[in-house]
C-alpha cells in the first residue's frame, strides 16, 4: 500500500539533489465522508489532476480540526497548488478561490531539513481585493512599490538546535503610500508588542509581504499579529484576535512557513449610483446618452462621494430595427457595442461644416422628454454613413484600427455579415435567409470579401464597432484613473434570432425559451423568449463563448452584474410555442417518474397531463358566450367533457385564431380578457409530461389553485401535494449546486472583473452558499426581501457580501413605490421609521434620506442607488411625475425602455448642493469615498474625511 500521507515529488526514488521534506498544514472542518486534498504543477501532487493529487489526513488539535500530509521535493524546488474537498472518491465537493498558491524553496536548503506548510483555506471574498474593481481602481496606487526580495528567500539559517526558522507572509492588497507592514508578538524576536523591536517585512509582490527569523523553541506558543506603520508613525493594528504560532508536533519540523492570508482590517465598503447607459442626459448627445457621457459622469459621482458606476447591458440589441429593440437584455450579438450610444461628433476631427450642421439640428430635434429610439438610431447611423464615407480609407488603414480588427474578427465578422444579411432579407430570422440560413466559415468568407459589391457596407459595421470601442474604452479608462468602478450588466439570455444563434446553434436549445419563474413578477411568470442553453454541449470546449464573453467585458468594465444568476443553478424553461410561464419546468430538474407515481397510486396519468374541460367550468368563466369557445376551439370527447382542437392547443395557436376572429369582428369580449381565459382552460393540468420521455412528469406551478386539482380525491390531493412540494424545495439542491459550481468558476476566473448576482425571487437553499463560496455579491432590495414572512428588509442585518438599494430597474423608484400604496406607506412608516405618526403622502426629502442612510450605514459591501433617487434627495429634480421615473414594467414584455433624465449632467455639475449632501451621507456611514482635488495629491481614498 502507498502511504497517501508521504509522496516523493520525483519521478524515481533518487535524485541528484538532496531532498527536502514537506508537510502540508491546514485547519478546516469537514463533513462526514468528506475529505482535503492538495493538487498541484508538480507530479506528485498530481499535475492539475485532483484525482491523483495528495490526499490529506485528519488530526484534531484542540478546538481544531488539522489536515496534513508530506511530500519529499529536492532542493530549489518550486510549484503552484490548491487545496480540495473530496469524497472518498476523490471527486472534488469545493476549493478554494483566488489564485493558486505558489511555493517556492531556495537552493540553500540543505538535504533533510523537514518544512511545514502553514496555510489557511481561501474563501471566495478573501479573492476579491485582487480582482481589477479593487487591484486596478479602488486600491490602484500612484507610487511605485518596490520589490524588496525575491518570493521564498530566507534571509536567515538555522544555526541552533533549539530554534525554529518561521517566516510570516500576509497578503496587502490595500497599502498606503509610505506604509511598511510588521509583525508585532510575544516573542522577543517579535517586539513584545512593541513596533520598535518588531518583524519588519519585503515586499515580495503580488501584495505579498514577507520576512523570516529565527524563534527559540522555548518561546512557543507565540501570539502575534500584523500591523501597517505609515512613515511618519501611524500604527494600524489588523482587527481580529491574536494569531497563534503553535509547537510544532514533528520535532523535526524546523522550518515553518506561516501563509496567514489576508491582513485584516475593517472590510471596505462603498457607494455607487446606477444609471442604464440610453437614460443618461448631456448637453453634449444626441437624443440619448453617449459612451463618452460617462467621462461626466464619473466627474459627478467622485464629487458625489460614489466609488461605482453602474450601468445596464450595452450592447447591440437591432433584432427588429424599431423601438422593440429598445429592450436591453436582448443582444443581437453578445460582443458588439450599440451603436445607440456612439457619439457621431467625435467619428473624426475634420467634418466638414454641413454635417456640423446636422449634428446640431438633430442634437436638438432629438432633445426629447423621452428616448426616441428609432429616430435616434435612424439619424446617428445616416450621420456616421456620410463621415465614413469621407473617413474610410484613413481609419481602415490606420495601425489602430488594424490592431483592434485582429483582436476581434473572430466575432466581428460574423457580426458584420450578419448585419448585413438581416438588412438585406429585411428580417434578423435567419431560418428565412435561404442558403445563408446555416452558418458556415465559408459563406461568411465569401459575405465578407474585398470583392463583393457590398463590401462597403461591411465595413461600415466594422468602422461603428471601432468607433464605439475607441470611446468606451476612453471612458472606462478615464473612471478608472479617477478611482471609480465602471459595471456593467451580463445578460441571462440573448435573442433567439442573434449573430450568436446563427453562428454556434448546438450551443441553444431552439425548440424552448427561456422564462422567470411565476413567483418572480406575478401569477403568470414572464416569458423573456430567449432559447435555453445546451450546457451539456457547452461544456465541451470548457465554456469558451462564455468565457469570450467575460473576456470582452472585461476590456471596458472591472466589475459586473450577472443577470438572473439563478439562471446558472436551474432556468426556468418553457416550450417554444408558449406565450405565458405557468407551464413551464426547471432545467436541469429530476422529474416524476411514473414508477413513481404510479407507486404512490397515481394512476390516470392522460387525466392529470391534458387540460381537464368540464362543461361547467366553461359556463362560469366563459357565461353565455361559451358555446362560441366551444365551438371554435374545443371538441366533446364525451358529454360535457372537452378537448382543445388540434389547431389551438397551444398558446401561440390559440393567440392566433384570436386575432383571426377578431379581425371578423366575431369577439363579443375584449380580446386580451378572452385570451387569458382560454389560457387558463388550456393550462389547467396537474402534470406536465416531459416532451423528451413520456414517462416523466413534473407537477405545474401552483397546481392547488387549479379545478383539475380541486376536482381530485383527498388522497391524491396529498401524494400530490407532498410530491410538488419535493419537487421544487427539495429533491433538486444537489443537483442544482453541482450545476452552478460547473459553470459559475468558469466565469468568474476568466476575467478578473469583481461579480455581483442578482439573486431575487424563489431561491433554492444551495443558491446563497455557493455565491459565498464562490465570492459572488448578492443583491437586496429593501421591498423584496429574502426572509420568508417579512414585507420590509432590514438593511442593518444585510450580510457584508451583498449590494444594497432601496430600488432597482426592475421595480417602480422609491418616490412611486411610497406615493403608490397608502396602506403600505403607514406599515413602512410604523414598523420601519418607527412612527405611530400618519406618514407624508408625498416622498419627501427627509423621508428619502432617511431610506438612504439606511442603506448606507448596512453591513453591505456596497449601497448602489438609482439616479432617481438621489434626485429625491431635492425637491427641485421631483417635479417630473413619479411615475414617469421607472425604467422597466416587468409585467409588460412590449415595455418601451426609453427613460430619460429630466437633468443633465452639465446642471448637475454644477449642484454643488446634492454633491455635498450625498457626499455627506455616504462618508458619515463610514464608507470610502474618492479622492478629488487636493486629496489625490495625498493619495488614497477618503473615510471618515480622512485620507488612508
Amino acid at each position: 500500500m502507498v502511504n497517501l500521507g508521504s509522496l516523493s515529488l520525483t519521478s524515481s526514488s533518487r535524485s541528484s539533489k538532496p531532498m527536502v521534506h514537506i508537510s502540508f498544514w491546514i485547519p478546516y472542518f469537514t463533513h462526514w465522508g468528506q475529505s482535503l486534498l492538495v493538487c498541484g504543477s508538480a507530479p506528485g501532487l498530481g499535475l492539475e489532476d485532483v484525482k491523483k493529487g495528495l490526499l490529506l489526513k485528519p488530526l484534531h488539535q484542540g478546538d481544531e480540526l488539522i489536515w496534513t500530509g508530506s511530500v519529499s521535493v529536492p532542493q530549489g524546488f518550486s510549484c503552484e497548488y490548491s487545496y480540495y474537498v473530496v469524497d472518498d472518491k476523490k471527486n472534488a465537493l469545493r476549493w478554494e478561490m483566488g489564485k493558486k498558491r505558489k511555493l517556492v524553496l531556495p537552493d540553500t536548503l540543505k538535504g533533510g531539513e523537514y518544512v511545514q506548510l502553514r496555510d489557511l483555506w481561501q474563501t471566495g471574498d478573501q479573492a476579491l481585493p485582487f480582482r481589477s474593481a479593487f487591484k486596478d481602481v479602488i486600491f490602484r496606487q500612484s507610487w511605485d512599490l518596490k520589490i524588496d526580495k525575491p518570493l521564498g528567500v530566507f534571509q536567515n539559517t538555522l544555526d541552533q538546535d533549539d530554534s525554529l526558522l518561521v517566516q510570516f507572509k500576509i497578503c496587502c492588497p490595500n497599502i498606503g503610500e509610505e506604509t511598511s507592514v510588521h509583525v508585532l508578538g510575544t516573542s522577543e524576536k517579535l517586539g513584545k508588542w512593541k513596533v520598535e523591536g518588531g518583524l519588519s517585512l519585503n515586499y515580495v509582490g503580488d501584495s505579498v509581504w514577507e520576512a523570516d527569523c529565527l524563534i527559540p523553541r522555548a518561546d512557543l506558543p507565540i501570539k502575534y499579529r500584523y500591523c501597517k506603520v505609515r512613515k511618519a508613525g501611524e500604527l494600524s493594528l489588523e482587527s481580529g484576535g491574536n494569531r497563534e504560532l503553535s509547537v510544532p508536533v514533528d520535532n523535526r519540523q524546523r522550518i515553518i512557513i506561516m501563509s496567514d492570508g489576508l491582513f485584516r482590517e475593517m472590510p471596505w465598503r462603498g457607494a455607487g449610483v446606477a444609471i442604464p447607459m440610453f437614460s443618461v442626459r448631456s448637453e453634449a448627445d444626441i437624443g440619448v446618452g453617449e459612451f463618452l457621457d460617462l467621462k461626466l459622469l464619473v466627474d459627478w459621482a467622485v464629487e458625489s462621494g460614489l466609488h461605482l458606476v453602474q450601468l445596464l447591458p450595452v450592447n447591440d440589441t437591432s433584432v427588429h430595427k424599431m423601438w422593440w429593440d429598445s429592450y436591453p437584455y436582448s443582444s443581437l450579438s453578445v460582443f458588439a457595442l450599440h451603436p445607440l450610444y456612439l457619439r457621431v461628433q467625435a467619428l473624426s476631427e475634420r467634418l466638414p461644416e454641413e454635417i456640423k450642421q446636422e449634428i446640431d439640428k438633430a442634437r436638438k430635434q432629438l432633445d426629447k422628454r423621452d428616448v426616441d429610439y428609432e429616430a435616434t438610431m435612424e439619424t446617428k447611423l445616416s450621420i456616421a454613413k456620410k463621415i465614413f464615407d469621407l473617413d474610410k480609407n484613413r481609419t481602415l488603414n490606420s495601425s489602430s484600427f488594424q490592431k483592434f480588427f485582429s483582436e476581434n474578427e473572430g466575432w466581428l465578422k460574423p457580426y458584420a455579415a450578419f448585419c448585413f444579411l438581416r438588412d438585406f432579407f429585411e428580417t434578423s430570422d435567419h431560418s428565412q435567409w435561404g442558403t445563408f440560413s446555416r452558418y458556415t466559415t465559408e459563406k461568411l468568407e465569401k459575405i465578407i470579401s474585398k470583392d463583393s459589391l457590398h463590401y462597403d457596407s461591411i465595413c461600415f459595421h466594422y468602422y461603428i464597432q471601432y468607433h464605439l470601442h475607441l470611446q468606451l474604452s476612453e471612458a472606462a479608462e478615464y473612471a478608472r484613473r479617477k478611482g471609480v468602478i465602471l459595471k456593467g450588466d451580463l445578460p441571462i439570455g440573448v435573442d433567439k434570432n442573434s449573430v450568436d444563434t446563427w453562428v454556434y446553434p448546438t450551443l441553444f436549445r431552439m425548440n424552448t425559451s427561456t422564462g422567470a419563474p411565476p413567483d418572480y413578477f406575478d401569477k403568470n411568470g414572464q416569458n423573456w423568449g430567449f432559447p435555453t442553453y445546451n450546457w451539456e454541449e457547452m461544456s465541451k470546449d470548457n465554456y469558451a463563448w462564455w468565457r469570450g464573453r467575460l473576456t470582452q467585458m472585461g476590456k471596458y468594465f472591472t466589475a459586473y452584474r450577472i443577470d438572473h444568476i439563478l439562471g446558472f443553478f436551474r432556468i426556468w424553461e418553457l416550450p417554444d410555442h408558449a406565450m405565458t410561464g405557468l407551464v413551464g419546468k426547471f432545467r436541469p430538474s429530476i422529474p416524476l417518474s411514473q414508477e413513481e407515481l404510479e407507486k404512490e397510486g397515481i394512476w390516470d396519468l392522460d387525466r392529470l397531463s391534458k387540460p381537464y374541460i368540464r362543461r361547467k367550468f366553461l359556463e362560469e368563466k366563459f357565461g353565455d358566450f361559451w358555446p362560441f369557445i366551444a365551438s371554435n376551439f374545443l371538441n366533446e370527447t364525451e358529454k360535457d367533457c372537452y378537448e382543445f382542437k388540434d389547431d389551438c392547443n397551444t398558446e401561440k395557436k390559440i393567440a392566433a385564431k384570436l386575432k383571426l376572429l377578431a379581425e371578423k369582428s366575431l369577439l363579443l369580449d375584449d380580446e386580451d380578457k378572452v385570451r387569458r381565459d382560454i389560457f387558463d382552460i388550456l393550462r389547467n393540468i396537474v402534470l406536465i409530461k416531459d416532451p423528451e420521455d413520456e414517462r416523466k412528469f413534473y407537477p405545474r406551478f401552483n397546481l392547488e389553485d387549479i379545478s383539475s386539482f380541486q376536482d381530485l380525491d383527498d388522497k391524491s390531493k396529498n401524494v400530490l401535494k407532498r410530491l410538488y412540494h419535493d419537487y421544487y424545495f427539495h429533491r433538486q439542491e444537489d443537483l442544482w449546486r453541482k450545476n452552478a459550481l460547473k459553470t459559475l468558476p468558469v466565469l468568474l476566473n476568466s476575467s478578473n472583473m469583481l461579480a455581483c448576482g442578482e439573486d431575487l425571487g424563489l431561491i433554492p437553499s444551495c443558491v446563497h452558499p455557493v455565491m459565498q463560496e464562490l465570492g459572488l455579491v448578492g443583491l437586496r432590495i429593501q421591498r423584496m426581501p429574502s426572509d420568508a414572512g417579512v414585507e420590509f428588509g432590514i438593511p442593518s442585518t444585510y450580510d457584508y457580501m451583498t449590494v444594497c438599494a432601496p430600488s432597482c430597474h426592475d421595480c417602480s423608484t422609491l418616490r412611486a413605490w411610497w406615493e403608490e400604496d397608502q396602506e403600505r406607506r403607514q406599515r413602512y412608516f410604523k414598523d420601519v421609521v418607527g412612527s405611530d405618526e400618519l406618514p407624508p403622502s408625498q416622498c419627501v426629502p427627509e423621508i428619502t434620506y432617511f431610506v438612504l442612510r439606511q442603506h448606507v450605514e448596512a453591513p453591505s459591501m456596497w449601497a448602489i442607488f438609482p439616479l432617481q433617487d438621489l434626485f429625491a434627495l431635492k425637491e427641485e429634480y421631483t417635479t417630473r411625475p413619479a411615475t414617469e421615473e421607472t425604467i422597466n414594467d416587468p409585467t409588460n414584455p412590449k415595455h418601451y425602455w426609453r427613460y430619460r433624465v429630466h437633468v443633465t449632467l452639465d446642471s448637475l455639475m454644477e449642484d454643488k448642493d446634492l454633491k455635498s449632501t450625498i457626499k455627506n451621507l455616504v462618508s458619515s456611514s463610514g464608507r470610502s469615498v474618492p479622492a478629488s482635488g487636493e486629496d489625490e495629491k495625498q493619495g488614497g481614498d477618503i473615510v471618515n474625511g480622512s485620507t488612508k
